[in-house]
C-alpha cells in the first residue's frame, strides 16, 4: 500500500536518499514530528532516536520501492512467536520448500544419454513427450529406467553452500 508523502515532503520533490539523508539529520523531536506526519499517529515514547530513524527509513523505502511479500510478513510473525530455535528452524525450511515451488509453463531441460529432455511444469502435473505426469520423478524413471528424485535429476532443489559442509 502506497503512501501520501506529501506532507513528508513539503511539497518539494525530493529523492528517496534524499529523504533519508534528511532523517539522518534530524534530532529527536525531529524524527518524532516526522513520524506523526509519516503514520499519522503519535510515535512510541520509549524509542529512541536509531529505531526512530530506522523504522522511518524503512517505510519511506518500503513506499517507494514496495514492501514485503504477504507471506514473508506471515514468517516473520510466526518466528516471532516461535517458543524455541527448532520451531523457527522448521518455520523457515517450510517457507524455503513453498519458494521453491515450480510455476506452470516452466520448462526443465536435462540432456540424458546425448538426447535433450524438455519437461513442462502445468497445473496439474509434468509433461513429458505428450503424456502428463503427476511427479518429476515418474518423468525422471521414464527417461532412465532407474529410480531418481526428481527435483535432483533435473537439478532443482536445496543445494547446501560449500562453506556450510566443510
Amino acid at each position: 500500500m502506497r503512501r501520501s508523502r506529501s506532507v513528508a515532503r513539503h511539497g518539494i520533490n525530493l529523492s528517496l536518499n534524499d529523504e533519508i539523508a534528511q532523517l539522518r539529520d534530524l534530532n529527536l523531536k525531529g524524527l518524532q514530528a516526522r513520524w506523526r506526519s509519516v503514520f499519522r499517529r503519535e510515535p512510541l515514547v520509549h524509542l529512541p532516536r536509531h529505531l526512530l530513524f530506522a523504522v522511518l527509513a524503512y517505510r519511506l523505502q518500503a513506499d517507494e520501492l514496495g514492501d514485503l511479500a504477504p507471506e514473508t510478513i506471515r514468517l516473520l510473525k510466526q518466528l516471532a512467536i516461535s517458543k524455541s530455535a527448532i520451531d523457527a528452524v522448521r518455520l523457515i525450511s517450510t517457507f524455503d520448500r513453498q519458494g521453491s515451488r515450480l510455476k506452470p509453463g516452466t520448462i526443465l531441460t536435462r540432456e540424458w544419454s546425448g538426447q535433450p529432455q524438455r519437461v513442462m511444469v502445468l497445473d496439474d502435473g509434468f509433461g513429458w513427450n505428450g503424456k502428463i505426469y503427476d511427479s518429476l520423478s515418474q518423468v525422471a524413471f521414464v527417461i532412465t529406467g532407474t529410480k531418481w528424485n526428481g527435483r535432483r535429476f533435473f537439478g532443482i532443489g536445496d543445494k547446501t553452500p560449500v562453506e556450510a559442509t566443510a
